[in-house]
């Protein structure tokens, strides 16, 4: 019976101004000289319609505790089936209820939209991964043979080992990046520096493949972070690498833009507008079947956060042509 003492908790205030009433009722009566057996009749007779009422009002406050009680699983699923408000004051609480769950449900759709996310770039990974490791396994099986073959089979490793560090790196920034800290440190960076760790990385990549690089030094210095930019511009040189056969990929700086040129085959027009969506590969990235699709999504989101921005200038058959702007 816990909802009676619910009950008079929520409806104390009437019953201190019910006995109120009842002392200055009797008081007049008193100072007037009344007969007593007055007095007590109209106590009386309030007394019994006060009990009527209360003990209806309780039926109809315990009903309606129960149904409340009965729905609390409807709350969990949704609020639709909350009962009818009987006043300002429970409609109130209904809309900050409704207002509770609208918040939850949508964080819930973000979590679940992200851990989608998340799953969806972890598949891919693992299927990415698998291709350079398996190469690898095939190149250690074969015979050594000749010195010239010996050294080629190690170039053509090391070739596949830096694709494998690619992968690992990629795959930290997308957690780091999407993790609710980050570890931005802005402080004034020379850009030179910052180009050529990225270019002696992809150095090997670079001769491997027979691509002259031209880079005119910039002696600029901008405020950003050194380790999220020198990701980004790697990614926009592996691109450009992948995507560039015995030609030439210039760096140089026109109206205050850092451009990243190639001469490779280019990106169709109706891609264009959408090379910076999440998963999204394009013509080139289908036809390639190793594209991830995360690259240039995390070099936008990167910059976006540093204060950065980024513009994409493609013709197909002539080359890509990278913009950054600090």
């Amino acid at each position: 019976m816990w909802w009676i003492k619910s009950y008079i908790k929520r409806h104390r205030l009437s019953v201190i101004l019910f006995i109120i009433f009842g002392v200055i009722f009797a008081s007049i009566f008193s100072l007037y000289h009344l007969p007593v057996e007055a007095v007590g009749y109209a106590l009386g007779l309030c007394f019994i319609v006060g009990v009527i009422v209360v003990t209806v009002d309780a039926g109809h406050y315990r009903n309606k505790v129960h149904q409340v009680q009965r729905q609390r699983q409807a709350v969990r699923n949704g609020i639709e089936e909350l009962p009818q408000a009987e006043d300002s004051l429970e409609e109130a609480y209904q809309e900050l209820l409704y207002q509770v769950q609208q918040e939850r449900q949508e964080q819930t759709s973000a979590l679940m939209k992200e851990k989608t996310d998340i799953t969806d770039y972890f598949t891919l990974w693992a299927h990415q991964i698998k291709t350079p490791i398996a190469a690898m396994r095939l190149l250690l099986q074969q015979d050594m043979g000749e010195i010239e073959q010996l050294y080629e089979q190690r170039k053509e490793c090391e070739g596949e080992l830096f694709k494998i560090e690619q992968y690992v790196e990629m795959v930290l920034q997308y957690l780091r990046l999407n993790s609710s800290i980050n570890d931005f440190v802005l402080k004034e960076y020379s850009l030179d520096d910052m180009i050529r760790q990225a270019i002696r990385k992809y150095a090997p990549m670079f001769i491997r493949k027979k691509i002259s690089l031209e880079y005119e030094p910039i002696e600029e210095k901008v405020v950003t972070d050194e380790k999220w930019l020198v990701f980004v511009i790697e990614q926009i040189l592996s691109n450009a690498v992948k995507y560039t056969a015995e030609c030439k990929v210039s760096i140089y700086m026109e109206s205050r833009m850092v451009i990243i040129e190639d001469t490779g085959i280019g990106i169709l027009e109706e891609d264009l507008p959408r090379i910076f969506e999440k998963g999204y590969t394009g013509y080139n990235g289908r036809s390639d079947k190793k594209a991830s699709g995360i690259g240039l999504y995390l070099c936008r989101q990167i910059l976006q956060k540093l204060g950065h921005k980024v513009y994409v200038e493609s013709e197909p058959g002539k080359g890509t042509r990278v913009k950054l702007v600090f």
